[in-house]
């Protein structure tokens, strides 16, 4: 059984993934897609374009947490094949970058 499924209101991607197939899928399934096009674009130059820029931001902060993980080398080249295993992995990791955010003089 498990949790009910849920979708996300909005999908942050930068300029690789504007394209008309992508957006399409996602509004076929009622998700908002929130990605800068590119400046070749024909929505581009005719004006009809909105672009939530204030959600495109809050994408950074994925982007940090990312590249925050991979600083430890067990999770970058995913050495565990369990997936518990590497939950934990992430889960300590997590656990000490923000230890160590709590306890550095600089914050």
């Amino acid at each position: 059984m498990g949790r009910p499924r849920s979708r996300p209101e909005s999908l942050a991607g930068d300029k690789a993934y504007s394209v008309r197939r992508v957006r399409q899928y996602l509004r076929e399934r009622g998700i908002r897609p929130v990605i800068p096009h590119r400046e070749n674009e024909r929505a581009v130059r005719d004006g009809r374009v909105r672009f939530d820029s204030v959600a495109y931001r809050r994408r950074c902060v994925i982007e940090q947490c990312v590249g925050w993980l991979k600083e430890c080398r067990r999770i970058g080249t995913r050495f565990d094949k369990l997936a518990v295993n590497f939950q934990g992995m992430v889960t300590l990791a997590m656990i000490g970058r923000y230890l160590k955010i709590l306890f550095s003089d600089t914050a």
